[in-house]
């Protein structure tokens, strides 16, 4: 059984980073209280991520379609030789 924290509506005006924000982005869902009264919950949207850049489209952009031969060794040896 999970218990579901609560929070006033006092706490939310003046501490809202702290005790609203912080447990939303944990994915925590939030019982609203004023008193002794529930008002409501305050539930995370778990549906929005943060999208990854598509890193293929930036590869093609750069590179185009040439296949890039070098492996890291190479590289590392070409690098090293600079200095």
């Amino acid at each position: 059984m999970c218990i579901m924290k609560s929070v006033t509506v006092r706490e939310v005006r003046q501490q809202f980073s702290r005790k609203v924000e912080a447990p939303l982005r944990r994915g925590e869902t939030l019982i609203l209280r004023k008193r002794a009264e529930v008002l409501g919950r305050i539930v995370p949207d778990l549906g929005r991520g943060k999208a990854l850049p598509d890193f293929a489209a930036r590869q093609e952009k750069i590179f185009g379609n040439r296949a890039v031969h070098l492996n890291i060794g190479e590289i590392l040896r070409k690098e090293r030789s600079r200095f």
